[in-house]
């Protein structure tokens, strides 16, 4: 289905699907399914023979039959760094956090133009799609949110951008970063830095018919004052929107903060009225119960990156509480990071994860598991983005973004359980379509809206040069002072 015909309202019914797993309330799974689809919203959903009597004599533009396929909501990625794109397999495994963030990151960043940055967007968008991601939170563009906001347009895919900004400069400026992204990135002081922000919100929110949205996203932690961590949640707050920063996100991080300030950095926020619903946080490990007791009273939300957590030894099995998190009823999404820090942009890849790290990490075989982490995935996921009235589950009257598992393949072959199946024994190497808002964008052996071989012949080229110009092909600091 093309974007014209899911704007005109073209109707599509996949019907004898083998089974459906709603993520619903009461997390249904349906056997012998049928989906009923309107443009870009489901219109009905259940099994075969109930849809087909409701739909009655009515004409559908389209029948597709079902059977040997499987479907999910679509997987919502709450934490991604697409302008990061073009830096898969750079930086070395031997990093803790913040050398990777500021000898590393922060040197490639420094020489990310624009054309880099929207054949990075779109690139990343092409992997996500492939591995059933049909929405993400970006962290922030390293040049214009626009661009980001363009570019995942052109692609189909939904998501939330945002403008990169910070106030709180290193006293000395590091090698690799140019005078060009310090002048981006660093604003003089939290009022300049929030007008921009604004600025972003009011020119991108509601971009693509509201498919992307935009938000008042800051980088966090050191870089920013407690007045751009507080003042970020209010101007949202104010504007309707959401705002999201990395913070606690290691406990070197957490160490700094108590030793400058005498608090952990989520009591320090919190003390200054900076907590909301409208709140995510990314990474989030080193926290304490009382900082966990805080998340859940003020509604603020959570994004784990499993596969970030094991590259950059953050530590989330050794002193994490998501599990605590998730009891004490704080919404925790999953996001898969950038793939410099994770390595990839496979959101089903942190599902598998984050079902069994918490099981093997405490002996304790009841903690998380598939039901769990499939709801973080999708409708906890969307619940954080303030979008769980329209995507994250499959239900009549949401939007429709979904996922249809080919169940002929070797990882489907035999399964009982397809919850059990989807999280422990398939990849997204089984994944046969992939849809948003009612359009096909992955078929199961290319996105449909790009030419990728010419895109990944650019990405290289870029990529490549980027690493030259940042100079991390030579002797780069793997241990870091700064902000200490």
């Amino acid at each position: 289905m093309t974007r014209s015909d899911a704007a005109a309202g073209r109707s599509t019914l996949i019907e004898h699907l083998d089974f459906a797993l709603t993520v619903d309330a009461g997390d249904r799974v349906l056997h012998d399914a049928a989906l009923l689809l309107r443009g870009d919203r489901i219109v009905d959903i259940g099994p075969t023979d109930e849809v087909l009597a409701r739909l009655g004599d009515a004409a559908v533009d389209e029948r597709v039959d079902g059977r040997g396929r499987g479907v999910i909501p679509g997987l919502i990625d709450t934490h991604v760094h697409l302008s990061e794109t073009l830096s898969r397999a750079v930086f070395p495994d031997v990093l803790a956090t913040r050398a990777w963030v500021f000898h590393w990151a922060k040197p490639f960043y420094a020489h990310v133009d624009d054309q880099d940055e929207a054949v990075s967007v779109r690139l990343g968008a092409t992997e996500m799609l492939r591995s059933g991601t049909t929405c993400f939170l970006d962290m922030g563009a390293q040049n214009d949110a626009g661009l980001t906001a363009r570019a995942a347009a052109e692609i189909g895919i939904r998501g939330i951008v945002g403008r990169h900004a910070a106030d709180r400069k290193p006293a000395e400026i590091p090698p690799g970063w140019s005078r060009e992204m310090v002048d981006h990135h660093f604003f003089p002081d939290h009022k300049v830095a929030l007008e921009a922000l604004e600025d972003s919100v009011r020119r991108w929110n509601g971009h693509a018919d509201g498919r992307i949205r935009c938000w008042v996203n800051i980088e966090g932690k050191e870089p920013c004052s407690l007045e751009l961590h507080v003042g970020a949640r209010d101007l949202a707050e104010r504007l309707g929107v959401g705002t999201t920063y990395h913070i606690a996100s290691s406990i070197e991080e957490s160490r700094v903060s108590e030793k400058k300030y005498g608090r952990w950095p989520v009591t320090r926020v919190a003390e200054g009225g900076g907590l909301g619903s409208n709140l995510v946080l990314a990474h989030a490990v080193a926290l304490t119960d009382a900082e966990v007791a805080r998340l859940a009273e003020h509604g603020t939300s959570v994004a784990f990156c499993p596969s970030t957590s094991l590259k950059l030894a953050k530590g989330a099995t050794a002193i994490g509480k998501y599990p605590e998190m998730i009891e004490a009823g704080v919404t925790v999404g999953l996001g898969t990071d950038g793939v410099s820090a994770a390595g990839n942009l496979n959101l089903h890849r942190q599902v598998h994860l984050v079902a069994g790290l918490f099981k093997d990490a405490r002996l304790d075989p009841t903690l998380v598991g598939a039901r769990k982490a499939l709801r973080m995935a999708t409708v906890e996921g969307a619940k954080a983005l303030g979008w769980d009235d329209e995507i994250g589950s499959l239900e009549p009257g949401k939007q429709a973004d979904l996922v249809l598992f080919d169940l002929h393949h070797h990882e489907w072959t035999p399964y009982s359980d397809p919850l059990q199946a989807l999280v422990w024994s398939a990849s997204a190497a089984s994944i046969a379509e992939t849809w948003v808002a009612g359009r096909r964008l992955y078929d199961g052996t290319r996105v449909t809206t790009v030419d990728e071989p010419a895109l990944r012949a650019e990405a290289r080229e870029r990529a490549a040069s980027i690493v030259r110009k940042a100079g991390l092909d030579a002797d780069v600091p793997v241990t870091t002072t700064l902000y200490d």
